[in-house]
């Protein structure tokens, strides 16, 4: 390797490095926690806000005939909390779970995580491990390709708080 392509390589990781820094601090929100920024997220949401922000005023369903709703009833480390989600779906390209969204009721964020699916996925499934700050209710609402909207929930009891509790 020459020192032409030394400095090169370091010109170009220093170009890198430079667009990375401006584009996370043009991300950045300086002030206090409630800013257009902290709400946009969810942060310090209350459920049912966050429920009408992504759903609207669309009806929601009991879900409980096709959502398998699969987590610990007691979490002993709210920190690490196995979650599935398994949705009885033909997963055809007419009818098919378009989105399965978390939702726990006490985190400061509400919405843990939406998955995006389509036919093509086979199976109407998401596993993950997730957080929660205390003990409270976890929600699965899944989304139809028709837009349909169905709900399960299922209270979760954490002995120790995963959210900096």
């Amino acid at each position: 390797m020459t020192d032409d392509q030394l400095v090169t390589r370091r010109a170009v990781l220093g170009v890198l490095g430079a667009l990375s820094v401006v584009a996370a601090g043009g991300g950045l929100v300086t002030g206090a926690p409630g800013t257009a920024h902290a709400q946009a997220l969810g942060q310090n949401e209350s459920v049912q806000d966050t429920m009408k922000r992504l759903f609207g005023d669309k009806p929601i369903k009991d879900g409980a005939a096709v959502i398998k709703l699969d987590l610990p009833l007691i979490a002993e480390n709210g920190a690490v909390v196995p979650i599935s989600v398994n949705v009885d779906s033909p997963m055809t390209p007419t009818n098919y779970v378009r989105h399965i969204y978390v939702v726990a009721d006490k985190n400061r964020i509400p919405l843990i995580t939406r998955v995006t699916l389509a036919p093509e996925a086979g199976r109407a499934f998401m596993g993950a491990n997730v957080r929660l700050g205390e003990t409270g209710d976890v929600r699965a609402i899944v989304e139809q390709s028709d837009g349909t909207l169905l709900l399960v929930k299922r209270e979760v009891k954490v002995t120790v708080g995963g959210c900096g509790g």
